[in-house]
């Protein structure tokens, strides 16, 4: 198998069980919040709902961006999983506004509202954090091992949700053991600080990427080492790179001696652009030959 084949076999894995979570934890969910009221679930709830839509727009781009390149797309699909990143981020935010509006209403009320079977509530988000820590411990594998921007994106949805998840339960056991309801409002405000921040960052990182910007530059630098200390390469120049979803495009010209024959050359260049590919496997490399002037 291919290391192409793999990578998007483990990123479809991630990407069916962040779907699969999604709709047990959605169901779980509404049967909590119809059973206590409580608003900390509500903003659980809406985290959940929210990654139940994204999770399934990350799939699709997983698998469109998983396509080979073809006429039309001559350097592949991967820039979709940036869209989709940067859409997730963009639902991420509307669903926590929503939610702190909601929150500052009731802890602004005169009348706190009551909660409801908090003993059943505790138990239905302790179960609903128990699956997302599953979930998320195998996201962060994933995503380690391929570095793709969809699944890293659904892990810190679903690591946002755990904190909000928490509070709900400490919400839940605070108005059941002292009558603190406006505990569950102050959760639910905390919870959307914690998704905006968490949607800001994603966003920002896919807006940098649909910008062509270039590659962290430890990446670079790495590059640039194994450019320079590469036998037969006498200098290099004009190092680029550029991410698209989690691929990285690197251009780079190499000088080389004129008086060698061009298949040498040519095996200079492929020896070094198999190297690069070693060392970061998602990259696409273009390596252009120049002669050494000194």
């Amino acid at each position: 198998m291919s290391y192409n084949d793999a990578q998007t076999r483990l990123n479809l894995s991630a990407g069916l069980a962040s779907v699969s979570v999604a709709v047990v934890l959605v169901g779980m969910k509404l049967w909590a919040l119809w059973a206590t009221g409580a608003l900390s679930i509500a903003a659980s709830l809406a985290d959940s709902a929210m990654d139940l839509l994204i999770s399934g727009a990350g799939l699709g781009a997983i698998i469109y961006a998983a396509r080979p390149a073809d006429d039309d797309h001559a350097f592949g699909h991967s820039s979709v999983e940036d869209l989709a990143s940067l859409g997730q981020a963009l639902f991420v935010s509307v669903s926590a506004i929503a939610i702190a509006i909601a929150a500052g209403g009731r802890l602004l009320s005169q009348e706190p509202q009551a909660l409801a079977a908090e003993g059943a509530g505790i138990l239905v988000m302790a179960l609903s954090a128990t699956l997302t820590l599953g979930l998320v411990a195998w996201q962060a594998r994933v995503a380690r091992k391929t570095g793709n921007k969809v699944v890293a994106a659904d892990m810190l949805h679903y690591v946002g949700d755990l904190l909000p998840t928490i509070g709900a339960i400490l919400a839940l056991w605070l108005s059941s053991r002292f009558g603190w309801a406006k505990v569950d409002s102050i959760v639910a405000l905390i919870a959307a600080a914690i998704m905006l921040r968490g949607a800001g960052q994603i966003g920002v990182s896919a807006w940098h990427a649909l910008m062509d910007r270039a590659a962290p530059q430890e990446i670079i630098d790495r590059i640039a080492g194994i450019a320079r200390t590469w036998p037969g390469v006498m200098g290099f120049h004009d190092l680029k790179t550029r991410t698209a979803g989690a691929k990285i495009f690197v251009q780079l010209h190499i000088e080389l001696d004129g008086a060698q024959s061009l298949d040498a050359a040519h095996e200079i260049a492929a020896s070094l652009k198999r190297t690069i590919i070693e060392a970061y496997p998602q990259a696409e490399v273009i390596i252009h030959k120049d002669v050494w002037r000194g």
